[in-house]
This record gives C-alpha cells, structure tokens and sequence, in this order.
C-alpha cells in the first residue's frame, strides 16, 4: 500500500461532564499539571502524548474519548482514508495555532480523528 504513513496516535480528546473533577483525576493519572488550562479545554502533555478534556463534548459533540492519528498530509490523508471507505464527520478546519484537525468515520461507524501541525 501506498500513501503518506501517518506519525502515530499522539493525541486523544476526552469528553468530560465535569470539567474541574475531571482535571483533577486526570492530574493524577498522568502525574502532571494541565499544560492547557481554560473554561473549554484542559490540556495535558504526557509521556509525548496529548490529553485532552473537553467540556459537555465540545463544539465537536464527542461522545466518546476520540483517537488522533498525527499525519504530515491531512488532506492527502483523508483523501485516501475515504477512498478506503471512511465517511467525513468533521471536515478539516485550523483549530489555533496552525494545527488542521478533521475525523471520519470507519465502516463500523467507529469515530478516527486525523491531526496535522503545520
């Protein structure tokens, strides 16, 4: 198979109810302090792996804690990822600071997020 090779899971969002109890149960998984740490998104940085809590689902309405695979290509990616079979859920869009994010459904309807940083 051909196509740009993607750079691993390095990020995972977290949809929280609660977002100050959360925060603290997190600290205390990972062994840090939020890196990131606003009224709609807390951050982590753990072991090079980003962690992150969104209030109530976010804008995004996660459901379920959601896998971002980092790609150098997000557009190549998705371009092959849904000739693979995949189905756009959220088009990609610059989330701040150069970051292109975008998820997709398997055909199981398993939610896979893509992450390119500029």
């Amino acid at each position: 198979m051909t196509g740009s090779p993607t750079q691993g899971i390095k990020t995972v969002l977290h949809p929280v109810s609660d977002l100050p109890t959360a925060k603290v149960m997190y600290a205390a998984l990972l062994g840090v302090s939020p890196q990131t740490d606003g009224p709609y998104y807390v951050g982590f940085e753990a072991a090079g792996q980003q962690i992150g809590l969104v209030p109530g689902g976010g804008p995004q309405g996660l459901t379920s804690p959601v896998a971002y695979w980092h790609v150098p290509d997000l557009e190549a990616k998705l371009a092959e990822v849904t000739a693979a079979g995949a189905v756009v859920k959220e088009p990609a869009h610059d989330v701040g600071g150069g970051r292109l994010v975008a998820t997709v459904t398997d055909p199981d309807g398993n939610v896979v997020g893509l992450l390119q940083d500029r």
